[in-house]
This record gives structure tokens, sequence and C-alpha cells, in this order.
């Protein structure tokens, strides 16, 4: 048991682990394409971005200082301009004296020291240039207003780099924070998945050991854990099932080699007996034969005797082979019928009428309840060697009742069927023999003497 919530457990763990190794990857990916794109593309359309703002300021103050909005307050105007765009801007007239100075360390381009040319028109330039002052890349637009003025506006690059730098630790600092909320987010979405999944691998844990009392709970979520859930649920009904089914089978599998078993030892008892049967007239009928053949007897009364004890010997003989045959028959599902219509009555009557050597032998009366006629449909020849059956085996049982031995035949209607009750006064079956005296050749005594088979 302790392996199995072990075997659980490293489950839980491997999922969450590998839920949030995936989180950790892809953030982090994420975040270094960020930087990667960042110290590559950002600083290069930062500038992009400053030119072009630096260009439409120069068109902007040209039309102020051409005069077209007069009432504009150009100083606070270019304060404005200097402190959203973090520019240095120097404006000078014809003479070159100082119209407007932001800051007094801003060097405009110098012939000497143009550094590199970004853009250049009929009205103004830019330029990537290095004060060698302050050891600071500008970019730097100079100018020349249509009122003659000049105009000089330099951006730090440092700035812009500085901008990247910060964006760097920022996204850094970002991925810190989202690996810490993926830990999280991979503990509540795990734990969400991973329920389900541990209670389906307990559900089949428990199926391969063949209990199958345990069901998914279907959580209605209509998804595909939902779907396994079902599709667990019925294979878990079928194999059930099926494992029920072959428990009945194999159950009657082994109550009918244990029948088969029976039945072949009562085969054998019974072949037995029938030969042991077989021994009496066949000895009968070589001795009275041999006697006729020597003559030993040479009366004309003597011989009739020798041959109808030969006869009645080799009718014996013919019931009990035809008797066998039939049992064969039956075994192998070959006995045929031949049904019609007869009075039932008149066979129970032949049959005691044939039976009357042995009612007198056995000094026993036989009663047949009935007078009225009872019409059947079956097999009248078949009938007849059950209704001799039982009256037999009636006889052979009989016992004495009150200074006399007596069989009842009794014809019990019912619907359409008709009931044949043969009943003798004697000792009921025994207990162990009852359930048995329909099992295919079982004999009650197996030790009976010749007188008691005949």
């Amino acid at each position: 048991m302790g392996k199995y919530i072990s075997k659980i457990k490293n489950l839980n763990k491997s999922v969450k682990i590998k839920l949030f190794l995936t989180l950790c990857v892809a953030v982090l990916c994420i975040i270094f394409f960020l930087i990667i794109l960042n110290s590559f593309a950002l600083e290069k359309f930062y500038l992009y971005s400053k030119q072009k703002t630096l260009k439409d300021i120069y068109y902007q103050l040209n039309n102020y200082y051409n005069g077209k909005d007069p009432e504009l307050d150009l100083e606070s105007e270019l304060e404005k301009i200097e402190i959203q765009n973090n520019f240095d801007i120097r404006i000078t007239d014809e003479d070159n004296m100082y119209i407007y100075n932001s800051n007094n360390n801003f060097s405009p381009i110098y012939k000497d020291n143009m550094g590199e040319l970004v853009e250049n028109t009929e009205n103004f330039i830019i330029v990537r240039q290095k004060d060698f002052r302050n050891g600071l890349t500008y970019v730097i637009l100079s100018g020349k207003f249509d009122n003659g003025y000049h105009l000089h506006i330099g951006i730090p690059v440092t700035s812009i780099q500085d901008s990247v730098r910060i964006s760097n630790h920022f996204l850094l600092l970002m991925a810190g924070f989202t690996i810490i909320i993926s830990a999280i987010l991979v503990s509540v979405i795990s734990k969400k998945f991973t329920e389900p999944i541990l209670e389906l691998n307990k559900i089949a844990t428990e199926m391969a050991n063949l209990d199958f009392s345990h069901k998914y709970r279907i959580k209605d979520a209509d998804d595909e854990i939902d779907n396994l859930g079902k599709s667990i649920n019925t294979m878990s009904d079928t194999l059930e099932e099926t494992i029920k089914q072959l428990r009945n089978t194999n159950i009657e599998l082994e109550k009918d080699i244990e029948e088969k078993s029976k039945i072949d030892e009562m085969r054998k008892s019974f072949i037995s007996d029938v030969s042991h049967e077989l021994k009496t007239p066949i000895a009968l009928i070589q001795g009275y034969s041999e006697g006729l053949l020597e003559n030993v007897n040479s009366d004309e009364e003597s011989r009739k005797f020798y041959a109808e004890v030969i006869l009645d010997e080799t009718n014996k003989m013919d019931r009990l082979v035809k008797q066998l045959l039939e049992l064969m028959k039956l075994e192998y599902g070959k006995r045929e019928f031949n049904n019609k219509t007869f009075n039932i009555v008149e066979v129970e009557q032949e049959v005691i009428r044939n039976s009357k050597v042995l009612l007198d032998e056995a000094n026993v009366e036989v009663l047949l309840k009935t007078n009225k006629e009872t019409l059947v449909f079956a097999d009248d020849f078949f009938i007849e060697q059950v209704i001799t059956n039982y009256l037999t085996n009636a006889i052979k049982n009989v016992k004495e009742v009150n200074n006399g031995k007596e069989i009842y035949i009794e014809n019990e209607i019912s619907k359409d069927k008709v009931r044949i009750k043969v009943f003798n006064t004697g000792e009921n079956i025994a207990k162990e023999d009852i359930e048995n005296i329909w099992k295919r050749f079982y004999k009650a005594d197996k030790s009976r003497n010749r007188e008691s088979r005949r």
C-alpha cells in the first residue's frame, strides 16, 4: 500500500515539475527574445523615432518664427518642447547672437567635427556627433529658418542607451516575478488536472486487481478527461460482466466435468450389469442347446421343454440388447419418436397383463385407479417401456403392508398433460439416492442378486 501511495505522490510531483519547467522555459525564452530585440532593434527604432520628432519640431518652430501665430509665447513653447522630449535647443540670429539657449554645455555642429551624417536636406542636416568635452554622443539637427535664424536641437544618445538597459533590467525582473507566479499557477492548475488523472489511475489499478466497484465521477465538463472516465467506466462494466460470465461458465464446466465423470462410472457399472445379465441366458442357451444336440432326453416333451427354455432366454437377451441400443440412441441424441393419438389406459392394462407372471411370483395386487378413456399424443412403444420400467421397479421393491402387497397406478389429468403415478407399498427411497434416481445409469442398489434383478 505504501508503495502504491508513493507512486501516486511521484506522479503528482512529476506533473507539477513538468508543468513548472515548461512554463519557466517558455517565460525565459520569451524574455531572452525580448532582450535581444531590445539590444539590437530598440535603440535603432528609438533613434529613428527621435529623428522624426526632430524634423517635426524644426517645421513647427519654423512656422512659429515666421509669425504664423503672433499670440504664441515662444519661450514657453520652447521650454515645453525641451522638457517633453529631453532636447537641448539653441536658436541664434544672423549675427550668431542667442535668441534661445536651453543648455550652455550644448555644442552645435562644428565643421571640423561633423561626426556621422544621418540626413542632409536643403533646410537642415542631422548628424550623430560626439562632444569631447563631456564625452557624450548627441544626435543633432542643425538648420535655418525662413527668417534667417539658425536652429540647433540635440538629444544625448546615452539617454536612449539607458532606456534600453532599463528596459532589459525590467524584463529580467518581470521574468523573476513571472516564474514565481507560474509556480503558484502550476500548483493550482496541476491540482485541477492531476486529481482526475490520479482518480483514473486508482480505478485502473483496482480493475487490474479485479475490483470493479469504483467508478469515475463524471464532472459534466465534456472534456477529454471526462470522456476517458466514461470509457473506463464502460470498460469496467464490460469486464465485470465478462468475468462474471466466465466464472459462471467455469462453474458450469466444472459441474459438467464432474457429471461426465459420474456418468462414465455409472456407464461402466451399467455395462458390467448388462454383461452379467447376458451371461445367464447365454449359459442356459448353450447348456440346453448341447442337451438337444446330444439327445439327453429323447422324449418329445423334454425336447419341447428345452426348446421353450432356449426361446425364453433368447427373448430375454433380445430385450436386453434392445434396451441397450435404445439407451445408446438416447445418449447420442438419435432417438426418433413415432407420435400418434392412443388410449393410455389400454397401454397400462396391457403392461399389467404382460407383467402377470412377475406379479404372481411376488404375490402382488395391482390396482388401476381409472376406467376412463384417456387419449394422449405420444409414441406408444416408448410410453409402454416407461410404464413397464416403473411397474417392474415397483414390483422389485414392493413390501408387504397389512398382510398384502399392493401397487397403485393412477392417471392425473392437468390441462393438456397426463401424469402417470405408480405407487407401491414398502420403504421409501433413501435420502442419499433420491436426488440421483433421474441420472443416467444410476442404480441405488449396486449389490443386487439375480433374484432382485428379475
